[in-house]
């Protein structure tokens, strides 16, 4: 927190370029019309200039004070967008309510990536759109897909470019139930 603190003011200028790349391949792979939207960890709002026209409302969420002040100044210019300070492990949301969360270039900063996931899931809502990056310096993609699929996360989409510094994943949040004659093929009933 303190060292996004300590490079907010160029924040924008170093990674802008970098995380319109991600933005881009995310959003070529979902749809997110009238949604509402959780970026969690916004940093200064980059996001919200890609989604907030097409979305209902866009909730940024940052623990780094001086960005979230930038993405609040951002968030001005749309009716729709809001920021919040926030931990990932603790989000102040019900569940249920996202129908698209962004998490770009977060989880190599959270000290327990699972629990933030396992938030993520729970504010989002079923057949939700979940997009997580893995910094490539810090998981390798296999230990990211497997950190996912912990949580019950399937990546429908991982783009993996040379040009990006993370792997990029999309997945299709699915929160039915399984019944036990759902998973048994072999179950009869009395009829039979």
């Amino acid at each position: 927190m303190r060292r996004y603190d300590l490079t907010a003011e160029m924040y924008d200028e170093r990674y802008h370029e970098e995380q319109k790349a991600k933005y881009d391949a995310a959003l070529r792979c979902i749809s997110i019309d009238n949604a509402a939207i959780l970026d969690l960890g916004c940093g200064t709002g980059l996001l919200f200039d890609n989604v907030a026209k097409r979305a209902e409302v866009v909730v940024g969420i940052d623990l780094a004070k001086k960005l979230l002040f930038k993405a609040n100044v951002r968030s001005h210019k749309f009716g729709n967008v809001f920021t919040v300070q926030a931990d990932a492990d603790h989000l102040p949301f019900r569940s249920d309510f996202f129908g698209a969360v962004f998490a770009f270039t977060v989880l190599q900063n959270l000290p327990t990536p699972y629990r933030a996931l396992l938030e993520t899931t729970r504010v989002a809502l079923s057949g939700a759109w979940i997009t997580i990056t893995g910094l490539k310096r810090k998981f390798s993609l296999q230990t990211l897909t497997s950190l996912l699929d912990k949580i019950d996360l399937r990546p429908s989409c991982i783009i993996d470019n040379k040009l990006l510094s993370c792997y990029v994943t999309v997945s299709l949040l699915d929160k039915r139930p399984v019944s036990a004659i759902d998973s048994c093929p072999n179950t009869f009933s009395k009829e039979s």
